[in-house]
């Protein structure tokens, strides 16, 4: 087999008894890397540590791994301004998380003989968020149904950050103005109340005439 030293050195074709016995002197293990090889490559190294290091390098590809999510936003042909403006909306708010959107436009009876108020209206959503996404998919006919698709400008992960440091200078801001809240809210000193006189020792009252 091929051997490689702990610090990735070269230490040439080796028999596999020479491999272990230089392995036991090192007080390491020997670790097959590349068993397709040929010869085979193997690897002097501390097994536990190396498993130790692949783990946490994949925890943080993991982490660092952005799930793509796509919504999706349904609209009518001949949708009224106030919906079409709740509808854009919608699609602002996620395009700025850095989702991707499909804009479907629903045709009923009549309306599928009228495909360009479908095209048009989808034309005019995406000019409306062009500067949180473009179009990704064109609109394109499917059954009774025209799509289209838009992708943000700015990665999920760019979103994320955003947002999480937004929410940091949110909550600095909030920690800057507790103590001023505190000190106008806070009550007046209580009166203490008037200790009664103490008695003298050894003094006697006189009894009340009856």
């Amino acid at each position: 087999m091929r051997l490689v030293g702990p610090n990735g050195e070269q230490v040439g074709i080796v028999r596999v008894e020479d491999a272990l016995r230089l392995a036991a002197e090192a007080d390491l293990d020997l670790v097959e890397v590349a068993p397709m090889a040929k010869p085979p490559v193997a690897k002097l190294m501390d097994f536990g540590k190396y498993k130790y290091e692949a783990a946490m390098k994949a925890r943080d590809a993991r982490k660092n791994q952005v799930n793509t999510v796509i919504k999706e936003i349904k609209l009518r042909p001949k949708i009224d301004s106030h919906d079409y403006g709740t509808k854009k909306g919608h699609v602002e708010r996620f395009l700025g998380a850095g989702d991707k959107v499909k804009v479907t436009i629903m045709f009923r009876g009549r309306e599928q003989s009228r495909p360009e108020l479908g095209f048009r209206l989808l034309q005019r959503l995406a000019e409306d968020v062009i500067e949180l996404g473009t179009v990704e998919s064109a609109p394109k006919q499917d059954g009774r149904n025209m799509i289209m698709v838009l992708a943000p400008t700015r990665k999920k992960s760019e979103a994320r950050a955003e947002a999480r440091r937004k929410k940091d200078e949110e909550k600095v801001a909030a920690e800057a103005n507790a103590p001023e809240q505190r000190t106008s809210e806070s009550p007046a000193p209580a009166e203490e109340p008037t200790a009664a006189p103490a008695a003298v020792e050894g003094s006697t009252e006189a009894p009340a005439e009856s």
